[in-house]
């Protein structure tokens, strides 16, 4: 089960990681018109900016606390932060009837769950 809680925990923080670099770096207007992206067209650049630096936040405290033994309890407290974030992204995105992006956020919801579920 350890095993397991690692490697989904892995593969959600490399999710988080470069979704997060992503918004830091790549301009809203690209973002926009990428597929999924859409919502950042009524989005403010800080908006855009400020979640992704949650996200890059959130693949660190979804890992580095378990892996380096302090605070170990923020990484189920990570995961439950992004299960919510994901909450709002299912929204936002049913909203403006996308759904591959629905089914994304909903695996991300269920591996950020397992994950919550597994360290608490």
């Amino acid at each position: 089960m350890n095993l397991a809680l690692w490697i989904v925990a892995g593969l959600l923080a490399a999710v988080m990681f470069f979704g997060g670099v992503t918004k830091l770096v790549v301009p809203k207007e690209k973002l926009a018109a990428a597929p999924g992206g859409g919502w950042t067209g009524g989005a403010t650049v800080a908006f855009v900016k400020s979640l992704g630096a949650l996200e890059v936040l959130a693949a660190v405290g979804v890992i580095v606390p378990a892996a380096v033994g302090v605070a170990p309890v923020m990484v189920p407290v990570t995961a439950v932060c992004w299960v919510l974030l994901m909450v709002g992204a299912m929204v936002t995105h049913l909203r403006r009837h996308e759904r591959t992006a629905v089914l994304a956020n909903v695996t991300y919801l269920v591996m950020a769950a397992f994950v919550a579920w597994g360290r608490f």
